[in-house]
């Protein structure tokens, strides 16, 4: 069995990541064009001295990429909404859409879980059948790739609300002291 927990994505409705307190808001048209803009209007506010600016925005991106596509469909009458905060200590994002939800998230569990496995055992022949995760709603450009990356950068947690059709994450990142990384 492995040695480390296979990561997974929780669905956990009273998860402290879900408080917005003192958060700040910004509501979106489900227009995939404007879905770089609508990253970059967020990521602006985050400090420069984040250090993985590009992966926290690629992050950012990913998930209003999946509201716009998976939850509305990208229906330009639908919003998507962002509450974020970000400090050189950690980013902190809620986004929700008005979608159905992700309803295929057990077996997308199921799926990370034997990947990880066979990754683990190194057993990359059967791997092969666990390069990409496709959904009921999925399309050819689907692959569930996205959702790997997260709970791997999301180190804080990532977690759905009961009806999954919004998400809570939280990155934590290393204190810095005179530009050198420390424990805490």
């Amino acid at each position: 069995m492995s040695e480390h927990p296979v990561k997974e994505i929780k669905v956990d409705e009273n998860s402290p990541l879900f408080d917005k307190t003192e958060m700040l808001h910004k509501e979106f048209p489900s227009d995939f064009r404007q879905i770089r803009y609508f990253t970059l209007l967020i990521a602006q506010t985050a400090p420069p001295d984040i250090k993985e600016i590009n992966l926290l925005e690629q992050q950012i991106s990913e998930i209003i990429k999946n509201a716009v596509k998976h939850g509305n469909k990208c229906d330009a009458e639908k919003k998507v909404r962002v509450w974020y905060s970000f400090s050189p200590e950690h980013a902190h994002i809620i986004v929700e859409d008005e979608g159905p939800g992700f309803k295929d998230l057990e077996k997308w569990n199921l799926f990370n879980h034997k990947r990880q496995n066979l990754l683990e055992s190194q057993d990359f022949e059967s791997l092969a059948d666990y390069v990409s995760f496709r959904g009921t709603q999925a399309d050819e450009n689907d692959g569930g790739n996205a959702l790997f990356a997260a709970l791997e950068y999301w180190n804080g947690g990532f977690v759905f609300n009961q009806r999954r059709n919004c998400v809570a994450m939280l990155k934590r990142f290393p204190k810095r002291r005179h530009g050198v990384a420390v424990e805490s």
